[in-house]
């Protein structure tokens, strides 16, 4: 057996690990906010950018807009996001952060899909750029070429 294929099993474990570190990271914010991943991803922008366009918020989360509109959607629902027209040009809706949407901001902790942006960016560009070839040959491996991504979240 070629050496490199024993270390097969290693990497299904790193891939459970880095599933299971998401789906637990995703639980826990979701029972300290009451708020899945991808929401309080959004509000930590919005608190950061406060006011924002959909399209904005979908560029930071490496999103769909559509996908992003339901996330806002729900936000808006609980109260801590409002979209108004914005005074520049009445045709822009923009979004605005509620206070109760900035005090759970400030008492959240990071997103995963931050802590990955921000382990990513800290790389080396040979260190990131072997890592986007790996997980290019996982999906092909799954052929998963066409599956749409959607945001982290269990």
């Amino acid at each position: 057996m070629n050496p490199a294929k024993r270390e097969t099993a290693e990497v299904i474990d790193n891939l459970r690990r880095v599933f299971q570190a998401v789906s637990e990271y995703s639980r826990s914010i979701e029972i300290m906010t009451g708020l899945t991943g991808p929401q309080l991803w959004a509000l930590k922008i919005l608190g950061g950018n406060d006011p924002v366009n959909v399209s904005e918020v979908a560029r930071q989360m490496n999103l769909q807009a559509a996908t992003v509109v339901g996330i806002l959607d729900r936000l808006e629902k609980k109260g801590l996001v409002s979209r108004v027209r914005s005074c520049k040009d009445r045709r822009v809706v923009e979004l605005e952060i509620s206070e109760a949407g900035r005090q759970l901001v400030v008492k959240a902790p990071e997103v995963a899909q931050a802590l990955l942006l921000k382990g990513l960016d800290e790389l080396t560009d040979e260190q990131f750029y072997s890592i986007n070839a790996g997980m290019k040959q996982m999906v092909q491996i799954l052929g998963a070429e066409k599956v749409v991504p959607q945001p982290l979240h269990c």
